[in-house]
Parts: structure tokens; sequence; C-alpha cells
């Protein structure tokens, strides 16, 4: 990671599911229940495959690899039952270092965004459960935009709304795909592996890698000590 461009950040923007909350992990285990009552097997095994994709392109993933009759809708309405029986009442914990890497970045002024493949009541419920709203300036998630990552929509609308150019602005991302559509959208992608940790396909465009929220505070850090 280049240090001296990290001095020249305006923004940064966050991936949601798996980035800032602990929730894949919960996303695979109701697809693999969901997948077996519907008598498809583990889908869960697929989450790999289609992290950071919107819905259509998800019902596209599917109906590719299971035909045209694959019940769609009725796998989305019987996952989403199973995922929040499994949160319960307190939802996805937060990943490690998510407050400590928000208070880092507003007291060097820099703006924050998020960027969100989620419903838009998936994501600013986590948000406000989390007590966190304040500190984003633009949030943007998958019905706000025409595609989905891996392609950069997503990515230069939050910049527009940052009012950044996005060569200044920082892209967090657990996915590949997100990984891919920040870099097409201009953005120095910066990956913290959850699920899916072979970064081999997209570490020619990563700006760089960290193990967590919490080592990426570190390095935030360490510039404003220097």
């Amino acid at each position: 990671m280049d240090l001296s461009k990290l001095k020249q950040i305006r923004a940064v923007v966050f991936d949601m599911d798996g980035l800032m909350f602990d929730s894949e992990r919960y996303v695979k285990m109701s697809w693999t229940i969901a997948g077996e009552k519907l008598g498809y097997g583990p889908l869960g095994e697929h989450i790999g495959e289609t992290l950071g994709l919107n819905r259509k392109d998800r019902e596209i993933y599917f109906k590719e690899r299971y035909g045209r009759d694959f019940p769609f809708e009725e796998f989305l309405d019987l996952y989403r039952d199973v995922y929040y029986e499994l949160c319960g009442d307190q939802g996805v914990p937060a990943k490690e270092g998510l407050h400590e890497i928000l208070e880092v970045l507003k007291s060097r002024g820099i703006k924050m965004g998020v960027a969100t493949s989620s419903s838009q009541e998936h994501a600013f419920a986590n948000l406000r459960r989390e007590h966190i709203t304040g500190y984003f300036q633009a949030v943007v998630t998958g019905n706000m935009i025409r595609h989905g990552k891996p392609e950069p929509d997503i990515y230069l609308e939050a910049c527009k709304r940052l009012q950044e150019n996005p060569c200044h602005v920082m892209a967090l991302e657990d996915a590949l795909n997100g990984i891919r559509a920040a870099h097409r959208a201009g953005m120095m992608p910066v990956m913290i592996p959850d699920l899916v940790t072979d970064s081999r396909s997209v570490d020619d465009i990563l700006f760089g890698k960290c193990n967590s929220l919490s080592e990426l505070a570190e390095i935030f850090k360490a510039i404003e000590q220097g």
C-alpha cells in the first residue's frame, strides 16, 4: 500500500455485508438451508461466486445453473426467513475494527459513504442498529443503480454523492466483484477478506490488502503520527 497516496485520500466508501458486518456466513447458512428445503441441495456453496452481485444478477446466476424453472422468488423468501431467524433480534455483529476505523477517518476529516448491493431497507436497518448512520455522507444501495457489481455504477454514484473524484477515493471490499467494480470506477480498492480469502485474480488491481478494519485503522494512525 502506497502510504504517500493515503495522504491524498479525501473519501472512503465501504461495502457492507462481509466488510462492515459479519453477515455473509449467515447468508451462506441460510442459502444452504433454503436450498435443501427446496430440493436443490446446499446452495450456500455458491456464495463465493455471487458475492457483490445484485438481486437481478443473482437470479441470472442461479437460473443459468439450475434452469429457467429455478424458483428464485421462493428461494429469496425462504432464505430471508431463515436468515432473520438465525440472526435473532440482535442482528449480525459488526466486524472487528468497524467503529475504530470510522473514528479514525472522521478525525482526519475524510468523507465516508456506503455502496452495498443490498436493499435500502436492509442497509439502513444495519446502520441504525449499530448507531453509525451519522458517519456517512452518502449511502447507495442496489436498487438505486442500473448495473450491479462488478460494473462500476454503484461506486461512481457514491463518489458523485460525496462530490469527490474517484481517484481520491478508497473503496473497502471483501468481495472480488466489488474490487473489480471499484477499480473500474477509478478508485483505490482495498480488500479485507471475509469468506473469500484468495485474492490472486484481483491482486494486480488492488491498492492494498488488510486482514481487518483494525489493521487499516492502524495504518491511518501511523500516517497521522508521522
